[in-house]
């Protein structure tokens, strides 16, 4: 996540309210399918990892997880509930080159300023092996703006950010939208795209 403080603070305050609100930590049938599409015993990053729950999904399933997030709440509840050894620390705190066969940014980095979003995808591109496989979800929009609880979001079109994905080396190789009701209580549209390293 970014280190924007109003953003941080939410999540340092409501972690537990957040994790119970997501459900069950059962793998969703898109989590399932990143999990399969790296290779058994892969090393994968979950960039926000929340409440840990994707993080001990693909522990469990053999790979080797790092997991970082920018709330300290987040990171002790990851801890606490799924025995994830989630780290502190921001998007520019990834700096391992060819680390990583996967990369789950699932609606975390939707919390970054729109002009640091080059800089963190070609800091991904980087961590990645040759091939490697990033799973990026947004909310569709344009602009950006707080929601009612105050989190900085920053919205995309998924044109606009395939563009963004190309410019950092990536090729987009699947996409998935949908709209659900958030932490917020607001119904949203988002996109998911799927990209590999060159």
């Amino acid at each position: 996540m970014s280190g924007d403080r109003e953003t941080l603070a939410i999540y340092d305050g409501r972690a537990a309210e957040y994790a119970d609100r997501a459900g069950a930590p059962e793998p969703s049938a898109r989590l399932s399918a990143f999990i399969a599409a790296l290779p058994g015993g892969g090393r994968a990053l979950d960039l926000g990892c929340g409440p840990g729950a994707a993080a001990a999904a693909m522990a469990g399933a053999g790979l080797e997880v790092d997991a970082l997030d920018a709330s300290a709440g987040m990171v002790a509840l990851a801890r606490e509930r799924h025995g994830v050894a989630a780290r502190l620390g921001t998007f520019e705190e990834v700096d391992t080159a060819r680390a990583y066969h996967g990369v789950w940014a699932n609606f975390s980095l939707l919390h970054a300023p729109r002009g640091e979003m080059p800089r963190h995808l070609a800091r991904l591109s980087d961590a990645l092996v040759p091939g490697g496989l990033l799973h990026v979800g947004l909310k569709t929009g344009e602009g950006e703006k707080r929601d009612s609880l105050g989190r900085l979001y920053t919205y995309y079109t998924e044109a606009e950010m395939a563009g963004l994905l190309e410019a950092a080396g990536f090729t987009v190789v699947d996409r998935a939208a949908g709209r659900d009701r958030g932490f917020d209580g607001e119904e949203a549209d988002w996109f998911v795209l799927w990209a590999r390293t060159g």
